[in-house]
């Protein structure tokens, strides 16, 4: 949050939006499971403190150029109060069509995002709602298996001169 104040106060009166540099890039922080910081912390204070930094940052961090990608496993669980602030969601498979709305917005599953009907067959099927459109947004994303992950691993090592490590099997 220092981060963000001080770009904020620096690009006040001179940009509305910061433009990533080598010396100033782009921050982008990447919670998996964000149900472990706003949901299964006993701690009421922590707990709260984190609450109202993530909420701050989503609502102002994105035009001092800093983004936040948060992932949850179960969207039903009140584990996201502020769900509304990210600007972009992602709907994957669901179990649920009440799901899809949690997830995307209230009337998203009427609107055609049928998340609850994505075979699992169909890895990387999922639907986009963005701020500001009221249509959700059919999309496919690149399905990588953890073999083609360590293959990448393998050749950006060999890329970059790195020497190999010992795999590991999954």
């Amino acid at each position: 949050m220092k981060r963000m104040r001080l770009r904020a106060a620096r690009l006040r009166g001179v940009a509305r939006q910061h433009t990533p540099t080598v010396d100033d890039p782009l921050i982008v922080l990447v919670v998996d499971e964000l149900a472990s910081l706003t949901a299964y912390i006993s701690d009421r204070k922590v707990k709260e403190r984190i609450k109202d930094a993530l909420s701050l940052l989503l609502s102002q961090g994105r035009a001092v150029g800093v983004h936040i990608v948060a992932a949850l496993q179960d969207p039903r669980k009140e584990v996201l109060p502020f769900r509304d602030l990210f600007p972009t969601r992602i709907g994957l498979r669901l179990t649920e069509p009440e799901q899809c709305d949690l997830v995307l917005g209230d009337g998203a599953h009427d609107r055609g995002a049928l998340c609850d009907q994505i075979p699992e067959t169909a890895a990387g099927v999922g639907y986009v709602a963005l701020d500001g459109v009221r249509e959700p947004v059919r999309v496919r994303f690149s399905y990588l298996t953890d073999a083609d992950i360590r293959d990448l691993g393998r050749t950006y090592r060999r890329l970059c001169g790195s020497d190999p490590q010992p795999e590991v099997s999954a």
